[in-house]
């Protein structure tokens, strides 16, 4: 689970011509999975930031670069960058198991907390922003681009929304044995739906209630499902070759020349790899496709490990035990078992689960079924999280549903500030 991306996305690569869509595909589907034991886990958890003493206001770019560059040395080794619309992730390195990857992300984040405390903003783990207007503060070129391709390509606001409104908590795992590549694609994709439910954490977007436990679910099923949509063929028995054939249907986004470029007409990567078409005049080397595979965002993405992406970012007492279920349903053999069975009614309810949450029947009680699996299998550092988790399971709730009773009681601007000044 080592990391292969330089910090712009750019896959640090030679720059061998593809002859074909075949070679490129042959390339995919050889190096997006690596047979590698369970076990180590990476976490990364992207929080909104807020001015404490005015939280309609977006911090700008200097601002929190600054506050960035006087950190201290994180204990627990994570890196800290500026999503396009501000908010601050975490990055941590793959670490032997939940507990330890908890604790080292916990111990990062408040080291993070308390230097944006002292610079008069605080970090809140929604998984949409509640108050303010989708707006780009981060401007490196990547990003400028992609706001140019969202526009051109018909989905402004919601491109948007993704890029600067939404924040995530995302868990690498690797890959695990050859022979137990499909099951395990397979499982993380089935477990998408309930997982959702359980942690549905944006019920308001923009200053607006909009109906969605998980707004930032709706938002990224506004976006071309080519490019977000799950990766599974009909039977998910090659994960590898489904891989690649998602990638090479998928529509370049973006062109290095060597700015980012973004493309504004429909153009499978298939297309430009046979010579059917040429951007930038050219057809695609190596580094092109690898930058390609970065501009894709299935809810599942292979790395080399498996990148699970579908989860919102959720509370600070929440989010180890959520990491540590959805971690022991895919390594714990028996646990996966329990999930598989559990989870087939539901496994592709991805829409009913972001906009129900756990008031849907069938995805609670697989819910029910899934974090029993798990509880009785937690360690002790992390007992106390999974039991605030399986209470709020049991009692049919998600995070989504305190984050609208708190905005009711107080107001959605009261809300985030309780939040972003730590308040519970």
């Amino acid at each position: 689970m080592a990391r292969t991306m330089a910090s712009d996305g750019v896959v640090e690569h030679g720059m061998d011509p593809l002859t074909s869509a075949e070679d490129a595909a042959r390339h995919i589907a050889d190096t997006c999975l690596t047979d590698a034991p369970v076990g180590p886990v990476g976490l990364e958890i992207e929080a909104h930031c807020f001015d404490l003493a005015d939280p309609r206001r977006r911090p700008g770019w200097d601002e929190l670069s600054a506050v960035i560059a006087g950190l201290p040395t994180l204990p627990g080794g994570s890196r800290v960058t500026v999503e396009p619309g501000g908010a601050v992730e975490l990055s941590g390195p793959p670490l032997a198991g939940t507990s330890a990857a908890a604790a080292a992300m916990t111990a990062d984040r408040s080291v993070l907390r308390t230097g944006f405390a002292q610079a008069g903003l605080g970090l809140v783990l929604l998984g949409a922003d509640p108050l303010r207007s989708a707006k780009r503060v981060n401007p490196g070129a990547r990003y400028a681009a992609m706001e140019r391709f969202f526009h051109d390509s018909g989905t402004p606001e919601a491109g948007a929304a993704m890029m600067t409104s939404t924040a995530s908590v995302q868990v690498n795992l690797e890959a695990g044995p050859r022979a137990d590549w499909a099951r395990r694609v397979r499982l993380a994709h089935a477990l998408g739906p309930t997982m959702i439910a359980i942690a549905s954490n944006s019920p308001v977007l923009g200053g607006k209630f909009t109906g969605w436990r998980s707004t930032r679910q709706l938002v990224w099923s506004e976006l071309d499902d080519a490019r977000c949509g799950p990766i599974l063929g009909a039977d998910g028995d090659d994960p590898a070759s489904d891989w690649a054939r998602y990638a090479l249907r998928a529509p370049v986004m973006l062109v290095h020349t060597p700015d980012a470029v973004p493309v504004s007409q429909w153009v499978p990567f298939a297309d430009w790899a046979d010579g059917r078409v040429l951007l930038d005049g050219r057809r695609p080397t190596m580094a092109d496709l690898d930058y390609h595979l970065t501009t894709l965002f299935p809810p599942v993405r292979p790395r080399g490990f498996l990148e699970v992406r579908y989860l919102d970012s959720v509370p600070e007492d929440t989010w180890p035990a959520v990491v540590f279920m959805l971690t022991t349903l895919l390594d714990d053999p028996a646990a996966a078992d329990a999930a598989a069975e559990a989870t087939e009614p539901v496994a592709t309810a991805w829409d009913r689960a972001a906009q129900l949450g756990l008031e849907d029947r069938r995805l609670h009680t697989a819910a029910l079924r899934c974090v029993q699996a798990a509880a009785e299998r937690v360690p002790a550092a992390l007992e106390e999280s999974m039991s605030l988790l399986a209470r709020s399971v049991e009692q049919g709730r998600s995070p989504a549903d305190d984050f609208a009773d708190r905005a009711v009681r107080y107001g959605i601007a009261r809300a985030v500030t309780q939040l972003a000044q730590g308040e519970m």
